[in-house]
């Protein structure tokens, strides 16, 4: 799983999916600043990056929730993946909205609800994991078993172990912040400074930018 996590991480950093930016800080939906962005629907553009993810997810599927018997994505970016696992372990799927459409049926949950169906949850990216919480719950209202959440990439924050731990859900991710922040210094694209401002960031995302200086 750690060589499956190293590469992950080079293919983000090599496709910029993952941009690392301390000194210009991004900043996120929530009002956060990041010295880190990561936008993972770019490696669908990238078919050998797209199919190793996509096996990845297969086996690890396999290996930890050998008895899955639907996919679920997150909207909008997990749709895609989940679509692709779904197709390569000939599984149904699902996906679902943060919240239930205001119009026509009013689904949170596209595809076909089978009571009692065990199920797996992706997501592309986890920060807080407030936003794979919401779905969750979701899909458990709508009597879905929910194995497990697996994610492309997370910043390993403590709010969201504490999200995952609190619903009883698995959690698993491909590659981490952490991983993506080891390959960038074997490829000298942060310098040792950078880095521990990265490093400072993930302790205190919520307040970094505010109390720091950048």
């Amino acid at each position: 799983m750690k060589k499956i996590s190293e590469q992950i991480a080079g293919y983000l950093l090599e496709i910029e999916a993952i941009r690392l930016r301390p000194h210009e800080p991004f900043q996120w939906t929530s009002g956060w600043l990041s010295p880190i962005y990561c936008d993972n629907r770019l490696t669908l553009s990238f078919p050998q990056i797209r199919t190793f993810i996509k096996n990845a997810f297969v086996e690890t599927i396999k290996h930890h929730f050998p008895q899955v018997e639907c996919i679920a994505g997150i909207a909008t970016a997990g749709i895609p993946q989940a679509s692709l696992i779904a197709d390569a372990m000939d599984l149904p799927l699902v996906y679902v909205r943060s919240e239930a459409k205001k119009h026509g049926l009013g689904n949170q949950i596209e595809g076909k609800i089978v009571p009692k169906q065990q199920v797996i949850v992706i997501e592309d990216l986890v920060s807080t994991g407030k936003s794979s919480a919401k779905v969750i719950e979701a899909l458990q209202a709508a009597n879905f078993k929910v194995l497990g959440l697996i994610s492309i990439m997370s910043y390993g924050f403590e709010q969201a172990e504490k999200v995952f731990q609190n619903l009883h859900i698995p959690f698993i991710s491909l590659t981490t912040f952490q991983e993506v922040v080891v390959e960038a210094m074997k490829r000298d694209l942060v310098s040792e400074k950078t880095m521990a401002i990265l490093q400072e960031w993930r302790k205190n995302p919520e307040n970094w930018g505010k109390t720091i200086q950048i």
